[in-house]
């Protein structure tokens, strides 16, 4: 059995769908999802989610791309959705320097106050990282955020000495479809070199579709493709990986 740690039931994508989209997962061997809420509408449509799917929990918080949205009011409305039982966790949060829709400065003052709020709940935090590792491993660092721990989603384009780096700080790194792509030669790396008890799985669902259906849109029973490969990088059996990054997945979720 698999859990994808990282993934958009909210999207419109699936809106209408998102019965039949579950329940293929469930036939391929995906017991759980983790839903993550990244605005206004996104977060709502994950509170019903979670509300209406006994297998789907929650992740909310506010996208770095939209941070030059995000109020007070936002935050404590955040917050104030945490309490609920099935969020567990805060984000996706972080910086991206690939769209210039929020500038950098404001990017980074929207990040170190969810990692606060995150540490007001006592909740890891889900960290999204778009061409700013340097600067986001620096904040981290800053404010001390191994103290709630979280995840790298979708950390694929990190140099041996950055992925050290997250692990000294007690996160987990997660891989989706990127790692299937032939010539990915760093995701390849980077699922090879991180520990067995830090290592997750994710598809990102509806976007990041792993081989051999890339170009179509994803789906989470899609993230037994990202297992099976990374069992094939490291030599080892599908169901040993699935079995590592379920524990590790209800471990950093706190998923009973």
């Amino acid at each position: 059995m698999l859990i994808d740690t990282h993934v958009h039931l909210n999207a419109d994508q699936y809106v209408g769908e998102v019965d039949a989209v579950i329940k293929r997962a469930e036939d391929n061997g995906i017991e759980k999802f983790v839903v993550i809420g990244f605005d206004r509408k996104t977060i709502d449509r994950t509170m019903e989610l979670i509300d209406t799917y006994d297998n789907v929990y929650g992740v909310i918080g506010w996208h770095p791309v939209d941070a030059i949205d995000m109020t007070d009011e936002d935050l404590k409305w955040i917050e104030e959705l945490s309490a609920h039982e099935k969020i567990v966790a805060i984000g996706e949060m972080g910086l991206d320097y690939h769209w210039d829709k929020s500038p950098k400065d404001v990017q980074k003052e929207v990040f170190k106050k969810q990692i606060e709020l995150a540490k007001r709940v006592k909740l890891p935090i889900v960290i999204h990282n778009r061409e700013a590792t340097r600067d986001t491993i620096d904040i981290l660092k800053e404010m001390h955020a191994e103290e709630v721990g979280g995840i790298m989603h979708a950390f694929a384009n990190a140099t041996e000495a950055e992925l050290k780096e997250v692990l000294d700080l007690g996160f987990y790194v997660s891989l989706g479809g990127p790692v299937t792509f032939k010539n990915a030669k760093v995701p390849k790396e980077v699922a090879t070199q991180v520990p067995l008890d830090r290592l997750l799985v994710e598809t990102d669902a509806p976007y990041l579709t792993p081989h051999p259906y890339r170009g179509k849109r994803n789906e989470p029973m899609h993230v037994k493709l990202v297992a099976e490969e990374i069992a094939r990088l490291r030599d080892m059996t599908y169901e040993e990986i699935a079995g590592h990054t379920t524990e590790n997945a209800k471990r950093i979720y706190n998923i009973k």
